[in-house]
């Protein structure tokens, strides 16, 4: 007979511990299933090793400038990738078992181990095991997307994944991709030695964003000897003695890239297409991300999808906002919804854009009037005084309503500093809230109100 439980969540992801605590401590009976290691992408691939790796190359770069800052250095600088690699995995295995001993000790929750398929609505196969639960959370995350290149399946690419089991750099790093993921590794592992080319088949890199913020973080790659091919279409791969071989539709014509190693950071895609949905009666898009309501319902009214595999946000952050809104309707007796929630994230190059609301594109396709602000960092004192003056602020407001609509910081503190305009966007407060407060001196943070104060028609 199948095990029944208040609640089932499938997948220990940010949204599914911390949601087993509270429907746990409401008294439910809850079963969480976890196939792989405990902790998610965030986790294992995501959030805590890369920015330990950034962290590391953060350290080889300013180590390679301590001249410029008046520190003498006599012996070369090398890079121990073994070490990088080990530290990297200390911090990965300690936030995993301690999650996975946080949901062990928690009363009223059961633990499973094993991968999770759907046999009807209510149900669970779980191994040799069947379980059913009354309300059940679908938070499986996501993994690669490996896209179908001819020849793909015979060069052994690397993923976001993989990539952080080397423990030798790279000669050449050729990375396929110029937003997110593949500029974070780009720059890490060009400050660890290795030539890197970036190939990316838009006309800039990172298109989701503005051009000049694109223009600024080309610029910022360039500076550190990374070579961007723009406006590149990988037509085909190869694997030679030497490494791997990206042959490019470019317009100039035919090109060809040789590197030792290849990585794959071309996108994401859900984990729902071994899962069993069919059986469930949930329904997902084309490319598997599970459809959802403002309250993270799926069709099928017990049914809910939390993080990555709803497709409404691709980041811890809003991972574990599903799980806040989540908690707070059905167990606090809350009306919060998905659109409650500013868009906010950050790039984390060195130095980091941090960003929040509306991109100047997208407020002028919703036909906003615009004021709009701007400083370069070298106008920061902060930046001056760090010796990292790349980057610039940019404030977007409307208007008529006097709102902020949107900015972006790239430079120094950049994902610190932009929590100021997203505190007072939530606010719903005029832009003049923020332009008059006082904060503290020498910080990024203090020019924000200076920049809103020198706005000007856009």
């Amino acid at each position: 007979m199948a095990q029944h439980y208040d609640a089932a969540i499938i997948g220990s992801g940010q949204a599914g511990p911390s949601l087993a605590n509270r429907l746990s401590q409401a008294g439910l009976r809850v079963a969480i299933i976890e196939g792989r290691h405990f902790g998610g992408t965030c986790v294992n691939n995501g959030c805590m090793p890369t920015k330990t790796l950034v962290a590391s190359a953060y350290a080889a770069r300013l180590v390679a400038r301590a001249a410029e800052y008046g520190i003498a250095i006599d012996a070369p600088v090398t890079i121990d990738m073994k070490k990088v690699k080990a530290r990297k995995d200390a911090v990965v295995t300690t936030a995993r078992t301690n999650i996975e001993a946080w949901l062990r000790g928690m009363k009223g929750c059961t633990v499973l181990t094993g991968h999770a398929r759907f046999v009807s609505p209510r149900e669970i196969a779980v191994g040799g095991e069947t379980l059913s639960a009354d309300r059940i959370f679908i938070n499986v995350g996501g993994r690669p997307l490996v896209p179908p290149i001819p020849g793909i399946d015979r060069v052994g690419a690397l993923t976001n994944e993989t990539v952080m089991d080397l423990e030798t750099v790279p000669r050449h790093l050729i990375v396929l991709g110029g937003s997110y993921i593949g500029l974070e590794f780009a720059q890490i592992f060009r400050r660890f030695g290795s030539d890197v080319t970036v190939i990316e088949a838009a006309d800039r890199l990172v298109p989701r964003e503005d051009d000049e913020v694109s223009a600024a973080i080309r610029d910022i790659l360039a500076r550190e000897g990374v070579d961007i091919r723009l406006a590149s279409k990988c037509t085909g791969l190869a694997r030679t003695d030497a490494g791997h071989v990206a042959r490019l539709d470019t317009p100039a014509g035919p090109a060809e890239v040789a590197g030792s190693h290849l990585l794959l950071a071309i996108g994401r895609k859900p984990n729902t297409d071994d899962l069993g949905l069919d059986a469930s009666g949930v329904t997902a898009d084309a490319h598997g991300f599970i459809t959802v309501d403002e309250q993270l319902r799926t069709n099928v009214p017990w049914i809910f999808a939390l993080g990555d595999c709803n497709g409404r946000g691709a980041f811890t952050h809003t991972s574990y906002n599903d799980y806040e809104i989540v908690a707070a309707n059905l167990l606090d007796g809350g009306k919060r919804r998905l659109s409650d929630r500013i868009a906010a994230y950050a790039l984390f190059i060195d130095p980091p854009l941090g960003r929040a609301g509306m991109t100047e594109r997208e407020a002028r396709a919703a036909g906003k009037r615009l004021l709009i602000g701007r400083r370069p960092m070298t106008r920061v004192s902060r930046a001056v005084e760090k010796g990292e003056t790349l980057g610039f602020m940019k404030v977007l407001v409307d208007a008529d309503t006097r709102r902020i609509l949107g900015a972006a910081i790239l430079g120094t503190s950049g994902d610190e500093a932009i929590h100021s305009v997203l505190d007072t966007m939530y606010t719903d407060a005029p832009y003049t809230t923020l332009q008059r407060s006082v904060h503290i001196h020498p910080t990024v943070t203090e020019l924000i109100p200076t920049v809103l104060g020198e706005l000007a028609p856009g």
